[in-house]
């Protein structure tokens, strides 16, 4: 799924925080196992993105090349990122959930740009440096 919102909390221990909407299957499985990955996409990643942004049946990890991070959680073998994290905490706030995950691992990718969606619209951020 597509996250509605992905941020820093802290940074000792690091911590993220992770807005999922309660309608998507991927919450009920965040709370059943208590683990997620957040993968940054690249700008190669804009189908999948709208694949998984989707409320649809069909097998979404059948696109992309999916490995299995340190907790189990599926990383995109070619993220720009990705964050293995464990949930430690969550709010209920209307139709959203809000976790609180420790990251257990960091993993880079060998992605040229990223990929963010703001404003209705993709928009692809230049390669650092």
């Amino acid at each position: 799924m597509t996250a509605t919102a992905v941020c820093s909390v802290t940074d000792s221990p690091p911590t993220l925080l992770v807005c999922v909407n309660q309608r998507t299957k991927s919450h009920d499985m965040f709370v059943e196992n208590g683990v997620l990955c957040v993968n940054v996409l690249t700008g190669e990643h804009e189908e999948l993105s709208g694949r998984f942004a989707r409320f649809s049946e069909d097998d979404r990890f059948a696109y992309g090349t999916w490995e299995h991070a340190i907790t189990g959680a599926p990383v995109l073998a070619n993220a720009l990122a990705a964050f293995d994290c464990r949930i430690v905490d969550r709010l209920n706030r209307g139709t959203h959930s809000v976790f609180i995950c420790e990251v257990d691992v960091t993993l880079n990718g060998n992605a040229d740009d990223g990929l963010v969606w703001f404003g209705r619209t993709y928009h692809r951020l230049p390669p650092p440096g």
